[in-house]
Formats: C-alpha cells, structure tokens, sequence
C-alpha cells in the first residue's frame, strides 16, 4: 500500500492497480491475488483449503467449550484467552491419527492420552489449574470426589460437558458442592459411561476461584 499525489482524484481499478482514499490520503495498491473459483477448485489450492476446514473445526468446538465456561473464565482476567484457547484446539486435533489431513478432529485428538494431558494442563489466565501437586480426582463408579489436602476450598463448582461435534451444540450441567470434609466429596454423574465428557473443576474459597481446570 502506498499514498499518491494527483490533480484527478481516482477511485477504483486501474489494470492490476486499486486506487482509494483512507484517513483522508489518496491510496493504491496492487490487486489481490486471490480468486475464490481457484480457491475452491484448484489443486494448488489443496492443503490451505484443508487448513482452513480444520481451522474452522477448532474455532467452532472452542467457542462451544468457552460459552459454557464463560461465567468462570472471564474471571481469568486474560485478554488473550481466545487465542490460547484456539491454539489448544489445534494443538488437539493435531494428535487425531484416524482421519485424513482436512478432517482431522479435536474429538479424535481428544480421545488420545496426549490429548487430555494437553487439556489438563491448560491454564486459564491467573487462575491454577490441577498440576500433579494440586492432584484432583472423580471416582465415577462411587461417584466421589478426591482432593489434595493442599486445597483450602470450601466449594466446589463441577461442569459435565458433552459436546456434539457434528453439530457444534453442548449439553451441559453444572453442580455445586459444599466441601466440608475432603474425603467425603459426593458428585452426581449426568451422562451415561459410553459418551465423551469433559469435566470442568472449579475451587472456591468465600467466592473467590482458587483453582480451576480440566480434570
């Protein structure tokens, strides 16, 4: 882009020029390369249209993942938060091995050990998440659960979260516990042993969030 002089104000294209005004100065720059037939069509083409299925894929799943955390995560107090998060999701479907490069998933990539790994270790903004120090756990089967002795919490926030990946929506629940003796931490299972879930654990202390993360 660059600025002109001239006694003819011009406005348009000329030849594989594109001349207007902005902020008040006359500007022109080349036409842009881009052409949307030979972007859907053309081979060359291939690999940055399978890029931007796949990033298209991880935008929609994280902005599902992020409304339903929002009451909490806004809490973080992380400008960038979005774009972390967004990364995460790549870096998720990047472990699916099953599909072919333009398909890949973050459910597949989920799924994988690593997967989850990275989801646990994901960190919003200033709050701390669930490291091998802070360890947490639930026990589905007494439908208990476990915290560390480090924690000084006295409420528990816990999110069931199922996420339909085919049509980008989520079911939800959300439940609070009043933690008074850590062994004995009672939680009711929502979905059925079969579905994928992600749960989502928030630590309080008179209201104020301690820890919060993946588990």
């Amino acid at each position: 882009m660059a600025t002109y002089e001239s006694l003819i104000k011009i406005n348009g294209a000329v030849g594989d020029l594109v001349f207007y005004t902005l902020n008040g100065k006359n500007v022109v720059r080349k036409k842009s390369g881009f052409n949307k037939t030979a972007f859907k069509k053309s081979p060359a083409y291939e690999k940055v249209r399978q890029n931007s299925s796949e990033f298209g894929h991880c935008s929609k799943v994280g902005k599902i993942i992020r409304q339903v955390l929002d009451e909490y995560i806004k809490q973080a107090e992380d400008p960038l938060l979005y774009q972390k998060f967004a990364k995460l999701m790549t870096e998720i479907k990047d472990l699916d091995v099953i599909s072919e490069r333009g398909k890949r998933t973050v459910e597949n990539g989920i799924i994988t050990e690593k997967g989850k790994l990275l989801l646990r270790k994901f960190q919003f903004g200033n709050k701390n998440n669930f490291d091998s120090e802070n360890y947490v756990s639930l026990d589905f089967f007494n439908e208990k659960l476990y915290l560390n002795n480090t924690f000084s919490t006295n409420e528990a926030v816990l999110i069931s979260l199922k996420i339909d990946f085919e049509n980008y929506s989520a079911k939800h629940f959300e439940e609070k516990i009043s933690v008074i003796e850590k062994e004995k931490i009672s939680f009711t299972k929502q979905f059925s042993d079969d579905d994928l879930i992600l749960y989502f654990i928030v630590l309080k202390k008179d209201d104020e969030i301690l820890n919060m993360g993946f588990v």
